[in-house]
């Protein structure tokens, strides 16, 4: 089969397609003819030599995908071949195939395309877990959700508000109305005020519940100053760098925080397989109704994979880079 590549570990010039071989599907595994896959921020890692897949995953790039069923391995009884399906992968969906277990793969509603499944799943499993697992969101809760336009940060704002919560957000500028037609009661330009400021401000001082970083090192003062009392803080990632210089630990005493931290690639496949199930249940139906939505900032061929990666470098996306297969 054709697949992209890294001929080294390295900048997007090092992204070819070439020939791999064809995966094979297990008893529980379907083999899925793939349409289109998304970019993530670990596929630039992975491609800079910077992030590992786990043991047993496929060393191809690619965490999701959404295609037909080709084959079904001759323990699975809930698809067949011919149904569309889209899932989260631990790699391998930069690729004309990839085998998924069919306890991760979720039918594809029928009002969504291809390349609308492919944007789905990293980011909504991610967000239902760091804002109902970790962070036990609740109806009435005040929430703020850092790059509130990136992936992750597009698909939280709309299932916190699905939870009926009030969502908070940072963004660069060009980016706040985007923040806000998705539902954010608040957008704060985190480039041009310090954000605890605005979010103490709009809060009456109060504060939120719960706080979704990518940041970490730089924001993490400014989370424990927004929270209030018995506040839960979700560490995603650490973009921003993952050291701080100075704490004052007190504020995780006095209003009983939570400090938490969560990847999604590392977790067991139990675990995944019972965040696709809880996610499916709820989420699936409100796809079908159109008040959940993939965001889908741009749609590249993936012979133009290196041209995508560098656009996602560059930080400009709203929502998901997707990547039509084939």
């Amino acid at each position: 089969m054709k697949a992209i590549l890294v001929k080294q570990p390295g900048g997007p010039e090092q992204l070819i397609v070439g020939d791999y071989e064809k995966p094979l599907p297990g008893p529980y595994e379907l083999l899925v003819k793939v349409h289109a896959t998304a970019l993530n921020r670990a596929d630039t890692l992975q491609r800079q030599g910077k992030y590992p897949p786990p043991k047993g995953a496929s060393p191809l790039l690619g965490l999701e995908i959404a295609g037909m069923v080709e084959e079904a391995g001759f323990n699975c009884t809930k698809y067949q071949k011919g149904d569309k399906v889209f899932g989260l992968l631990s790699g391998g969906g930069y690729a004309e195939y990839a085998v998924i277990n069919e306890e991760m793969a979720m039918p594809i509603p029928e009002n969504l395309s291809f390349e609308e499944a492919a944007a789905i799943p990293e980011v909504f499993l991610t967000a239902w877990q760091a804002l109902v697992w970790l962070g036990k969101l609740r109806h009435g809760e005040r929430v703020l959700i850092h790059a509130g336009a990136s992936g992750v940060g597009t698909a939280a704002i709309q299932l916190a508000r699905a939870l009926k919560a009030e969502v908070l957000v940072t963004a660069s500028e060009g980016k706040l109305h985007a923040c806000k037609e998705l539902g954010a009661h608040k957008a704060i330009n985190y480039k041009e005020v310090p954000f605890e400021d605005e979010v103490l401000a709009y809060t009456n001082s109060e504060g939120v519940d719960v706080i979704l970083d990518f940041i970490a090192g730089p924001y993490f003062n400014q989370n424990l100053d927004c929270l209030r009392l018995d506040g839960r803080l979700v560490i995603l990632a650490s973009l921003g760098g993952g050291k701080v210089s100075e704490v004052d630990l007190r504020k995780i005493l006095t209003k009983r925080l939570q400090v938490m931290g969560s990847t999604l690639r590392s977790r067991t496949k139990a675990y995944q397989q019972e965040l696709t199930k809880d996610l499916s249940q709820i989420a699936l139906p409100l796809f079908k109704e159109e008040k959940l939505k993939p965001v889908i900032d741009s749609v590249y061929s993936w012979e133009d994979v290196a041209e995508a990666h560098r656009y996602m470098e560059q930080n400009k996306n709203v929502g998901k880079i997707v990547l039509r297969v084939g």
